[in-house]
């Protein structure tokens, strides 16, 4: 089996429940170097498999005083791996070595001056004073026996340090955030100076190891793939369909709950652009009916969910010879849908994470459960697909059904599509619709009182959301300029018959979700 990056370089992430932990992966993806994120108790089997040249230790919610709190599995330091401990990575470190960690008499939270004493190694090309974000109540009182200290702040006089005799190393702030401005290049230099990594990797290698493993994988078996038109599904099944040509068909469920004129458009790309083997149903009315009376978001998904698996079920029965069924699973889908130990909350299901529906009897392949969201439209251009393909907007899978707060019916999402197609199609010609991670309508359970032509109306609302973001992990609401939100509303208000009031969301994620159920 080939694994990524360039004769497996490869650097591990354990997991033990910080909020930035994802953001460690991507920093290292950034520079050149594959990465994946474990749990913390993944096992030492499991982490010795998995062959990194070096593994860093995330931050924590936890303190190491703390009864429960997660450590450092048996025999961890016999691995003989690099490691570099963050925060509460740090302070384990510390603990299990033979250091002091203590409660700090003032706890430390937001930025910092870091005062460099050992430029060498990890602090290569800083300067001798950097900004740091510190997010600790603990701190290093004295580090482990034959540990030196590389770095001071006010308040933690081990802000950073390392073994005077083997590649481990800590830092009590955390070097992946934006607001550690060069922190950057602290990861960097631990994976490349330190653990021996070239840099060398990005979507082109992943592309033939990826394909190479799909062919070693599926052999001479024949793959369906459903697809929905976004990025996600189309780059998977652009990758398989490389990897395997006609042995891949692609189904296409129209469950009536998707956006204006997107069945024909989702199939014409796939025939006349991509060249890819793809089947259509419509089974809009089948969704519909299942829909009728339900108000309850987690019970629409949930049917949702249960009606597209019945009737891809039988659209799959009659390609007949299939073995494997293709995804196109995420990295944020697979860490957001995992309880970490310690503790990474789940905040929602994915349709598309925690193996195939047993009654398939299909096995499940998912070349994309590695990438952020990011990387695959960058694995999309380096196979040449069409910018409108591969840039755009995430779509969720239920579909408008959850962007209609309550009951979903023909006529509301009659109203939906239109009020969305304006949003949309306003952004795109303001030239902002690769800005923002996400731009759509919501159709709310609220009708209020307006005046059209002098007389009184008493209809719908519609709210637009529009996010900013970089893989859909967290987001803020989008400064939309004045004129374009005016714009949007007086469309939708003229043109959208049931509308008379439009509002704009400016709740971020966290506390909000991007999608409003």
């Amino acid at each position: 089996m080939l694994e990524h990056g360039p004769e497996g370089e490869r650097i591990l992430v354990l997991d033990f429940g910080s909020q930035y932990t994802q953001l460690i992966a991507r920093r290292m993806r950034e520079a050149g170097v594959y990465c994946e994120i474990y749990p913390c108790d993944a096992g030492l089997d499991k982490i010795r498999s998995f062959g990194a040249r070096g593994i860093i230790l995330s931050g924590s919610p936890f303190s190491v005083h703390q009864k429960g709190a997660p450590g450092l599995p048996k025999g961890f330091f016999e691995l003989g791996l690099p490691v570099l401990g963050v925060c509460y990575g740090m302070q384990i470190i510390t603990k299990a070595l033979g250091g002091r960690v203590a409660r700090s008499s003032k706890r430390e939270y937001g930025s910092a001056l870091l005062k460099i004493s050992d430029k060498g190694g990890l602090f290569e090309g800083l300067s001798d004073v950097e900004n740091v974000w510190m997010s600790h109540g603990d701190r290093i009182e004295s580090p482990p026996p034959g540990f030196v200290t590389l770095a001071t702040t006010d308040n933690s006089p081990v802000a950073a340090m390392r073994s005077a005799d083997k590649p481990v190393y800590a830092l009590q702030f955390h070097p992946e955030v934006v607001h550690t401005p060069n922190g950057k290049i602290i990861l960097s230099n631990f994976a490349k100076k330190i653990c021996g990594c070239s840099g060398s990797w990005n979507m082109r290698s992943f592309l033939a190891t990826e394909a190479d493993r799909i062919r070693e994988t599926v052999g001479e078996d024949r793959v369906i793939l459903g697809i929905s038109g976004g990025v996600d599904s189309t780059v998977c099944a652009a990758i398989v369909h490389e990897a395997i040509g006609d042995r891949l068909t692609c189904l296409f469920i129209d469950n009536g709950l998707m956006r204006k004129d997107e069945a024909k458009r989702v199939l014409e790309n796939f025939r006349k652009k991509l060249h890819i083997k793809v089947r259509g149903r419509d089974a809009s009315a089948v969704f519909l009916r299942a829909l009728k009376g339900v108000k309850d978001p987690e019970r629409k998904r949930k049917i949702i969910g249960a009606k597209f698996v019945q009737v891809f079920q039988d659209e799959a029965r009659k390609i007949g010879g299939v073995k494997w069924l293709a995804q196109g699973t995420l990295y944020p889908d697979v860490i957001e849908s995992v309880s970490f130990r310690g503790p990474s909350a789940v905040i929602k299901s994915h349709h598309n994470v925690g193996g195939l529906p047993k009654v398939m009897k299909l096995k499940l392949l998912e070349p994309l459960r590695e990438l952020f969201k990011d990387e695959v439209r960058a694995l999309g251009a380096e196979m040449g697909l069409d910018d409108d393909l591969i840039h755009r907007q995430p779509f969720p899978g239920p579909g408008l059904a959850i962007r209609i707060i309550g009951e979903v019916t023909a006529k509301r999402l009659a109203v939906l599509r239109e009020a969305d197609d304006i949003v949309v199609g306003e952004i795109k010609a303001a030239g902002l619709y690769r800005e923002v991670w996400q731009s759509f309508a919501v159709l709310l359970p609220v009708r209020s009182v307006g005046v059209m032509g002098d007389e009184r109306t008493y209809e719908n609302a519609v709210a637009v959301r529009a996010v900013t973001s970089r893989d859909g992990m967290t987001a803020d609401w989008a400064r939309l300029p004045d004129e374009l939100l005016a714009r949007i509303a007086n469309r939708i208000i003229n043109e959208v018959d049931g509308v008379n009031r439009v509002v704009y969301d400016i709740s971020s994620k966290p506390p909000g979700t991007i999608e409003w159920e």
